[in-house]
């Protein structure tokens, strides 16, 4: 069950990318629409203009001295690059290009095979003489047709952009909310556990000749103590914390000793012995990196109702020491083992869903490795695997 720590909030980035690319889908059907309406002006200036150089090719006798103008006009003011070829596909003249043909013929030559692979001519001709007319599109509609394709570039860039300095500030907003949170605990539970300790002290010097009350009074204490250091965890949230090379099959033993207390007499711990142990030891802050533990040995405890295994492996894999923590409980369904981490995210009916969350801070943030559901099979249990640089 995913528990939301407020109401749900609106999703401003999924609407900021629904109206991008409803603005960009609109952008490409117009900009289609024009480039096609440019597109029908076009065929008829060409074709207008091939009757022209065909009226003005085929002037007679009797036309020498008419009234040309209005063919002059449409002569030069077409602005589409064409080139005129005779019936052999000599070049006769190129027309609308930034080249001269006399400075560039090859230019044109190459020009003119691609012409005659893609358009269909226009022919003029009479009884003397067959020219052809190819002609492409002009700079305009080519620029027209290619601009939605530069708006699409220009708008992922960004969005792009938009979504860095969004998931800058909001990751830099939860890193302020979470060493707020975190330091307010360390400061809230500082006064009663101060108090708790001064109640065993009266309680011991007063039932001084109790042992069993003694007895009870020193588990207590051990509790309290680890309240304290839960309050120091909470209170270096933030800061940097230093890294010492630690034993980390004591790290474990260790562990165990304070779960094996604790937990149900059905739980059977399977952790590598110590003493049999060649030291592996890695750079870790352990006041940190035994919260790390801590949670997923109570999320397993959790996990089995009450009966079960706990096992723990370390081994090496290249430049990392892998830490292996495996229960027999309920497992986690496929599609939250990556989940599971985020912070609220919880199967248990009360908390807030932080311990895996913190978990993943704490190595990968500070201890600059990595934390993962290994494998985890429904009703059959789940292996949580930490990695630390082999240092």
């Amino acid at each position: 069950m995913k528990k939301p720590f407020a109401s749900k909030q609106i999703n401003w980035s999924g609407i900021f990318i629904v109206v991008a690319l409803l603005v960009a889908i609109a952008s490409m059907v117009y900009t289609s629409k024009v480039a096609n309406q440019l597109k029908a002006d076009e065929q008829k200036n060409i074709d207008l203009w091939a009757r022209t150089y065909n009226d003005m090719m085929n002037v007679t006798a009797e036309q020498e001295f008419c009234d040309f103008t209005l063919h002059s006009i449409i002569m030069q003011n077409t602005h589409i690059p064409m080139i005129v070829t005779d019936d052999h596909y000599r070049i006769i003249d190129a027309i609308n290009y930034k080249q001269d043909f006399y400075d560039d013929p090859e230019f044109f030559e190459a020009d003119l095979v691609q012409l005659r692979l893609n358009t269909e001519p226009l022919v003029v001709k009479d009884a003397n003489f067959t020219n052809y007319i190819f002609y492409k599109q002009s700079t305009l509609i080519t620029n027209l047709e290619w601009f939605p394709y530069i708006q699409l570039g220009i708008l992922a860039i960004l969005l792009t952009f938009a979504f860095l300095i969004f998931g800058f500030n909001r990751k830099a907003e939860q890193e302020r909310v979470w060493v707020g949170m975190a330091k307010e605990t360390a400061h809230q539970l500082g006064t009663p556990i101060t108090s708790l300790i001064g109640w065993l002290e009266n309680i011991k010097l007063m039932y001084a000749e109790d042992s069993d009350l003694l007895e009870m009074t020193h588990e207590m204490n051990i509790d309290v103590e680890h309240l304290q250091v839960v309050a120091e965890r909470f209170s270096k949230i933030g800061t940097t914390p230093e890294l010492k090379p630690n034993d980390i099959y004591k790290n474990l033993d260790k562990h165990l000793n304070y779960v094996k207390q604790r937990a149900s007499r059905k739980i059977t711990f399977d952790f590598p012995d110590v003493t049999q142990e060649t030291p592996i030891l890695v750079n870790i802050n352990p006041l940190l990196f035994d919260w790390v533990i801590e949670n997923l040995l109570k999320n397993a405890l959790d996990a089995m109702g009450g009966k079960g295994i706990i096992s723990a492996r370390v081994s090496r894999e290249h430049t990392w020491i892998n830490i292996d923590i495996q229960d027999s409980g309920k497992g986690i369904p496929k599609k939250n083992q990556k989940t599971v981490f985020q912070p609220g995210f919880s199967t248990k009916q009360r908390g807030w869903g932080l311990g895996l969350s913190l978990c993943k801070r704490i190595v990968e943030n500070y201890h600059h490795g990595k934390i993962f559901v290994l494998h985890s099979d429904p009703e059959q249990g789940t292996t949580f695997r930490i990695q630390l640089p082999n240092e």
